[in-house]
């Protein structure tokens, strides 16, 4: 057995009692373990791929929706003495769906949040019955200075809702209806007064923001366009501290 010496106890457990496999689930089995759980009442497409999730093109009733799927563990596919364990991906769907809603209820452009069950959660669907939403590191803009305006917007908006994006990038922004939409907000921050000093969450908002920004201007220079930096992140910050902490 691959990497056995280096498996956690409840790793072991798992194993013996059949209740781990070391192959990834194949789309029928993901697609049952979706229907079983009464997420969708039918099974698609798989829409995209992460490092840790998938998501999938569902069917509830006569809507089209989204299911995003956490894997339940990591394995070192290349072998080595790299263990593997399992991980809390139950907890990491939970805190990307209350993000999710944190920013949707706030106004911000994201999907509208559904139900989660376990590793996974639906959400709205992007896209059309043809082709979903594609991703702005792959889409041809028609009038990329307005879709610029937006995205600042957007940007903003999130901050608003109290949410800043960890990953803000291209890939992780889809192009419906010409306007942005913002996904994948599974390391985001959320900006509160619970659990931490406002300044730690306030610091790695600063951090995300100019991490952010500064992703986005690389991509737009395709189209010779350009954020104002600066007024992008002091903007959105001044959103975020409303006690002015920072």
């Amino acid at each position: 057995m691959p990497n056995d010496g280096y498996l956690d106890e409840s790793v072991h457990w798992k194993v013996r009692t059949g209740q781990l496999g070391f192959a990834e689930p194949t789309h029928s089995e993901v697609a049952q373990a979706i229907l079983d759980v009464g997420l969708a009442t039918a099974v698609g497409q798989r829409l995209g791929s992460g490092k840790e999730a998938d998501v999938y093109l569902c069917r509830d009733g006569h809507r089209l929706i989204a299911v995003k799927v956490y894997r339940q563990y990591r394995t070192a596919h290349r072998g080595g003495p790299r263990a593997v364990k399992l991980e809390p991906m139950g907890q990491r769907a939970l805190t990307e769906l209350d993000l999710l809603t944190y920013a949707w209820q706030g106004g911000a452009h994201v999907p509208e949040p559904g139900r989660r069950v376990e590793n996974m959660f639906s959400m709205q669907y992007l896209g059309d019955a043809d082709s979903p939403a594609p991703m702005l590191q792959h889409a041809v803009l028609s009038d990329p200075r307005r879709f610029l305006d937006d995205l600042v917007a957007g940007i903003e908006g999130l901050a608003e809702a109290g949410v800043v994006h960890s990953d803000l990038s291209a890939f992780n922004i889809l192009v419906h209806e010409n306007s942005p939409w913002f996904i994948d907000l599974a390391a985001g921050v959320r900006v509160d007064r619970l659990g931490w000093p406002a300044w730690v969450r306030l610091q790695e908002a600063l951090s995300a923001l100019e991490h952010g920004v500064a992703a986005l201007n690389r991509f737009f220079r395709r189209y010779d366009l350009q954020l104002d930096s600066k007024d992008v992140v002091s903007r959105s910050m001044r959103q975020i501290d409303r006690f002015r902490v920072v």
